[in-house]
């Protein structure tokens, strides 16, 4: 047996089924495509469910793939073993309705021996405990002695998931030899012990299980197959553990450089660098398929995995920014294989950058209170204490406080105290985490509280749905079928001045959903008509048109014409389809994982969220800006289908993720530049748009930026406005528009010049003030309480009380710092009176603290005086007074009160 890599490895698999007439298939991303039962894909089989349920046609009947996958129910062993990981590959060959057991089991076992040329004396097979045919085909066809064929029962070797499709399995197992084993003379495939291992898994799929526990043998048998490419490159490399192979072990190699010590020299460092290690694998992974770290579902796993991996960083000694860096390990080792993670290199570092800079900064405080925690604990010896319960258990307030104000998860911090030796009250912290969601839930429940709303009309869920034409038509004849009134109750009629809700049978009127407001308007009867203010529409599709009854009156069952307005609602287009043109530009400019994570879209302006990991920089904006206008000049037809969600994502349609759509969705095309699942109303063709301007672009959460801008005439007034204000300021200051950045820069210079000599002869007027004040300084005498050379003693204190209208606060610090600088005897109280309020600053040189004086205690008590009040330091202390006119007053009682401190007197 050849020492192979992992990388040969994987492709030596791939080739060979390709042999055997195997459609080789890329992996599928992490993010499961239309799998809702799934957070991340966790196995070889799980992206090809649509094939085995025949929900889609396979394509081919024989498919084989390496498919990349991420398990994290044991992540809490990560790193404690050198068997568990969170991310590994996995190998499978599958068969829909073709070949079955024979093929399946002797194709195994020629890859096994003939290609990756492990000896046959190391290998054994186990069976299902009924499965004969199995059996015999490994004894006869293959050759398999027969003490070397284990049979197991359903536990170890019969694959079901409740009802459906399911069926017998068997596996190849490896000798690792007796040196790994426990010594039972039954020692076998099957056993617990880590002398044979697990290496390949053949699925028979053949038995379809019915409610009763029944078994009906299925008319068309599938074959599926697993085995994990980790584990088998330790089995042909010949080493002990996934973190011994040649590729794991570089990036391994790369963690001990950075943190500057050595593997297998100590089990805690060993735990650290192992996680590190699995975490950066997992988590350059799930960046390069799109996974944006955040605070819920996948992106919380990502998330999770890099502050675990940070945190273990921290722990080893490593600081500042380093997972970045090993990122780009990870993209050299694997993105041969796995094209993307070549393709987003510099976006997976900017991605891990970011993050470690976020928790970064809270990181090292939260490790100190931690460790003051841990002192606590030891120190009173799992007594029960703020940080801590009886038991040595730290508090799930604790925790909670971790938690929410240092960004360390509950995993987290359970894993940091069992290091220790302690654990943590998780059902106090549970408790806490409720009361935070339920003040959560109930101030979103305020938030999206409205004066009307569907669950407040009576009956409104047992009306039909009402009929949309508004794609075509913007006005539209129709029937009243409802009329609510302000209380939500139904009305047979309603007249001049009341606030309705009308439901119709057909209507033109866009129902506000997808981020596209609804349309405003008006319907109109023979004998009235009412003022729409907005449209909403119940989950069943009713359409809600809430107004005013304008004059007349308008009755239940009466005929009336609907009429959106025309001009609001072609705006609302023209910002709608300018968000797909955003998009399209935004993954052009700033790469393909942009997604849109939210929109607003109404007819004065736009407003775009995405996926985005920093601040997108003036020039790239102005990329945006200007691609967009391109694709507007272009002059695309904005055109629109109806077909299959299936149909429509074959053909590339962009989806919303997370959004629900059904079997039959509405594409939106704009020429060749966007293609999008999009139930709103657009123009006809790029040109009406006119024109497009960005306004802003800021951070709403983590990952996820906003851009808002302008369309059409909106845009123009914006920049004809933006052009006028810059002919204003240029002829303010005598200068053509285009000389107007040149001269600011000049006036902006002059202006900082001016303000440095002012500075200058504001310090020679301080220099001055304080010459004066220490010639004018009136002495204490006070007991000797010890001092430095030349300090209070027996000569005592020096104090000077200042009133100086001239200086603000800032002069007023600056006299206060010199003062204390020159003479360390000082005790200075200086005082301002300007713009209505009286400011105030006390300071005492060190001499004389030692003496007794007390400036914040001085400050507070004259500032009390003035109607005000303050504090601060012994040595400097600031504080405010509302009344300037008692300023006098209140400086006058400083001597006494400098006095009672030092206990002296003149």
């Amino acid at each position: 047996m050849q020492p192979i890599s992992l990388n040969d490895l994987r492709e030596s698999f791939l080739a060979f089924f390709e042999g055997k007439g195997h459609l080789r298939m890329p992996s599928f991303s992490l993010i499961p495509h239309n799998d809702k039962s799934l957070l991340l894909t966790n196995s070889g089989m799980a992206p090809l469910k649509p094939y085995f349920t025949g929900a889609e046609r396979p394509p081919s009947r024989r498919v084989v793939t390496c498919q990349k996958c991420i398990r994290t129910p044991d992540i809490d062993n990560v790193g404690k073993t050198a068997r568990h990981g969170t991310y590994f590959e996995m190998l499978g060959n599958f068969s829909f309705a073709d070949y079955f057991k024979k093929e399946s089991i002797a194709w195994g076992w020629e890859y096994m021996t003939s290609v990756l040329e492990i000896p046959p004396e190391l290998l054994y097979v186990s069976v299902y405990l009924d499965d004969d045919e199995a059996y015999d085909i490994w004894k006869n066809d293959v050759g398999v002695p027969e003490h070397k064929i284990v049979r197991l029962g359903k536990a170890d070797n019969f694959w079901e998931h409740g009802l459906g499709p399911c069926g017998p399995c068997s596996e190849i197992y490896y000798d690792r030899g007796a040196a790994y084993g426990c010594e039972r003379e039954d020692c076998a495939p099957g056993c617990d012990c880590d002398r044979y291992i697990e290496v390949w898994n053949h699925v028979f799929t053949q038995f379809d299980r019915k409610d009763d526990g029944s078994y009906e043998t299925l008319t068309n048998k599938n074959i599926d197959t697993g085995m994990g490419l980790e584990r088998l490159a330790c089995v042909v490399q010949g080493v002990g553990s996934i973190f011994e192979v040649d590729t794991i072990k570089a990036l391994l190699d790369a963690v001990c450089a950075k943190a500057g010590v050595a593997y297998n020299a100590d089990y805690k460092t060993d735990v650290s660098v192992r996680l590190i290690t699995d975490h950066v694998r997992s988590s350059a992974m799930m960046a390069a398929d799109g996974v944006v770290p955040s605070n819920e579902g996948r992106g919380y796993v990502l998330r999770r995995l890099l502050r675990r991996a940070e945190l273990h960083g921290r722990l080893l000694g490593i600081k500042g920014i380093f997972l970045s860096d090993l990122s780009s390990l990870v993209v050299e080792l694997s993105g041969g294989a796995y094209p993307e993670l070549a393709e987003k290199s510099g976006y997976i570092k900017k991605i891990f950058a970011n993050e470690e800079e976020r928790f970064g900064q809270t990181l090292d405080q939260g490790l100190a209170i931690f460790q003051e925690m841990l002192s606590g604990l030891r120190q009173a010896g799992g007594a029960a204490g703020g940080d801590l319960n009886t038991g040595g258990l730290i508090s799930g307030a604790a925790a909670f406080k971790l938690h929410d104000t240092y960004g360390f998860p509950l995993d987290l911090t359970r894993e940091m105290a069992a290091g220790e030796g302690f654990g943590v009250d998780e059902a106090g912290f549970a408790v806490l985490m409720g009361e935070q969601r339920a003040k959560a839930r109930a101030a979103l429940k305020l938030k999206d509280a409205s004066a009307w709303g569907q669950n407040e009309l009576e009956g409104v869920d047992k009306l039909p749905p009402t009929i949309f034409t508004g794609y075509t038509e913007r006005e539209t004849d129709s029937v009243i079928i409802n009329i609510y009134g302000a209380d939500g109750s139904p009305l047979d009629s309603a007249g001049e001045g009341d606030a309705v809700t009308l439901v119709l049978e057909r209507t033109p009127f866009y129902a506000e959903s997808g981020g596209q407001s609804g349309d405003t308007g008006g319907v109109t009867t023979a004998a009235g008509w009412v003022t729409v203010f907005g449209c909403n529409k119940t989950g069943n599709g009713v359409y809600l048109h809430s107004g005013e009854v304008g004059g007349g009156g308008v009755a239940r069952g009466e005929r009336a014409k609907a009429a959106v307005d025309g001009a609001r609602r072609a705006d609302t287009e023209k910002n709608h389809t300018a968000t797909h043109l955003l998009q399209a530009a935004l993954k052009r400019v700033l790469g393909d994982h942009v997604n849109q994570s939210g929109s607003m879209v109404g007819p004065e302006r736009l407003r775009f969220d995405f996926n985005h990991f920093e601040q997108v920089n003036r020039e790239k904006l102005d990329e945006v800006e200007t691609a967009v206008n391109n694709y507007i000049f272009a002059g695309m037809p904005v055109t629109t289908r109806e077909m299959g969600l299936d149909e429509a994502r074959a053909a590339g349609a962009q989806a919303l993720f997370g959004e629900k759509y059904g079997d039959a969705v509405r594409v939106v095309d704009a020429g060749d530049v966007s293609k999008e699942l999009c139930g709103g109303t657009h123009v006809e063709n790029t040109l009406n748009i006119g024109l497009f301007t960005l306004l802003s672009e800021s951070g709403v959460a983590a990952g996820v930026r906003r851009i808002e801008a302008l369309t059409g005439a909106a845009a123009f007034r914006h920049l004809r406005q933006a052009e006028r204000t810059l002919v204003e300021a240029a002829a303010i200051i005598k200068s053509g528009p285009g000389e107007l950045p040149h001269r600011l820069n000049g006036m902006l210079k002059e202006i900082r010049e001016r303000e440095r000599e002012i500075d200058n002869l504001k310090d020679r007027i301080i220099s001055g003030l304080v010459d004066e004040a220490l010639d004018g300084a009136v002495t204490i005498k006070t007991e000797t309480r010890g001092g430095t050379s030349g300090g209070a003693g027996a000569d005592g204190i020096r104090l000077i009380v200042r009133r100086l209208d001239q200086l603000d606060a800032d002069g007023l610090g600056k006299m206060a710092d010199s003062l204390r600088e020159r003479d360390h005897r000082i005790v200075a109280v200086i005082a301002s009176g300007r713009n209505g309020r009286a400011d105030f600053i006390a300071a005492a040189g060190k001499d004389a603290i030692l003496a007794g004086a007390d400036a914040g205690k001085i400050v507070k008590a004259v500032a009390s005086a003035a109607g005000g009040g303050g504090g601060g330091r012994r040595d400097v202390a600031r504080a405010g007074g509302k009344e300037p006119s008692l300023l006098a007053a209140a400086l006058s009682i400083v001597p006494e009160i400098v006095k009672k401190q030092i206990g002296g007197g003149h």
